[in-house]
C-alpha cells in the first residue's frame, strides 16, 4: 500500500513538472513570436524626405541600396573647381518635336511623365533612350551654393542599363509654355496614373545656352544606384511663380536630397567659349 501511494505521489510530481515546463515553453514561444525580427521592423516603413524615414536613414531602410556609397548625388557644383575639358562636346540630343508622353503619375515622391521609346541622347558614342522626366522642388543640385526653385530630371537608359540624367534648373520668371502644356494634366492624386498619349516638343524645355557640368554620381532616390552620368546645364529655364506653386501643391514639400560629398570625383565642364 505504501509503495502504491509513493508511486502515485511521484507520478503527480512528474506530471506537475511536465505541465510547468510545457507552460514555460509555450510562454517563451509566445514571447518569441511577439518580437518582430529585425527585417520586419522596417518592413512597413517606406523612404520619405523627412524624419526617421528621411535621407539620413535611407541606407538603413533600403536593404541592398547604395545610399551610403561614396559617389552619391546631388552635389554642390563650384564653377571655379570644375575642370574645363576641351574634349567635351555639346550634348547630342535627338528629341523629336513630337515626343509622345505615355502617361503621368504621382508616385508620392514627385510628378513623373513617362515617355514612349524613340527619343534619345548620345554620350560617348552610346545611345541613351529617354524614359521619363520628373521634378524636385526646390532643386537638388546647387551651383555655387545657389538652390533654384525647381529642378527637372530627364532620365535616360542605355541598352545595357546604364543611366544618364540631364538636369535642368528652373528659376521664377515668365510663364513657360511647355510647363503649361505638362500641367494641363494635373492635378493628380498620390498613387494615381493618368494616360496622356499626346505628342509634345520636349526641346522647348531645354535651355537656349547648352553649356553644362558633368560628373559621375547616383540616382538621388533609393536605391541610389551609382555610376550614373550627370549632365547639369549651367543656364536655367524660366517658369512662372504660379507654375512652381502648382507643382508644390502636388509634390511632397522639399522633395530634395541634401548635398553629398564629392570625395575623389572630378566635375568637368563644357563651355562654348573657352
Amino acid at each position: 500500500m505504501k509503495t502504491t501511494v509513493t508511486l502515485t505521489i511521484i507520478s503527480l510530481v512528474i506530471l506537475c513538472c511536465c505541465t510547468n515546463n510545457n507552460s514555460n515553453e509555450e510562454a517563451n514561444q509566445l514571447k518569441i513570436e511577439e518580437q518582430p525580427e529585425p527585417a520586419q521592423i522596417n518592413k512597413d516603413k517606406h523612404w520619405t524626405y523627412g524624419g526617421e524615414t528621411g535621407p539620413e536613414h535611407w541606407a538603413e531602410l533600403e536593404a541592398g541600396s547604395s545610399c551610403d556609397g561614396t559617389h552619391q548625388s546631388p552635389i554642390n557644383i563650384v564653377s571655379v573647381d570644375a575642370i574645363s575639358d576641351a574634349t567635351l562636346t555639346p550634348i547630342n540630343v535627338q528629341y523629336s518635336n513630337r515626343v509622345k508622353i505615355h502617361e503621368v503619375t504621382n508616385n508620392g515622391h514627385s510628378i513623373q511623365y513617362n515617355f514612349e521609346k524613340g527619343d534619345y541622347i548620345i554620350l560617348n558614342n552610346q545611345q541613351y533612350d529617354l524614359s521619363q522626366i520628373h521634378f524636385h522642388e526646390p532643386s537638388e543640385h546647387t551651383i555655387n551654393g545657389v538652390r533654384y526653385p525647381l529642378e527637372m530630371h530627364l532620365v535616360h537608359i542605355s541598352s545595357d542599363n546604364k543611366i544618364a540624367v540631364l538636369s535642368i534648373m528652373a528659376e521664377e520668371g515668365e510663364n513657360s509654355k511647355p510647363f503649361h502644356f505638362l500641367e494641363q494634366y494635373l492635378p493628380i492624386n498620390v498613387g494615381e496614373t493618368k494616360p496622356v498619349d499626346t505628342y509634345f516638343d520636349l526641346n522647348e524645355n531645354l535651355p537656349e545656352q547648352k553649356d553644362y557640368y558633368t560628373y559621375s554620381g547616383s540616382l538621388t532616390t533609393p536605391p541610389c544606384t551609382q555610376d550614373v552620368t550627370w549632365v547639369v546645364y549651367k543656364s536655367p529655364i524660366s517658369v512662372s511663380l504660379d507654375q512652381v506653386k502648382q507643382l508644390q501643391e502636388l509634390m511632397p514639400l522639399n522633395n530634395y536630397r541634401n548635398e553629398q560629398p564629392i570625395n575623389d570625383r572630378i566635375v568637368k565642364q563644357y563651355s562654348s567659349v573657352y
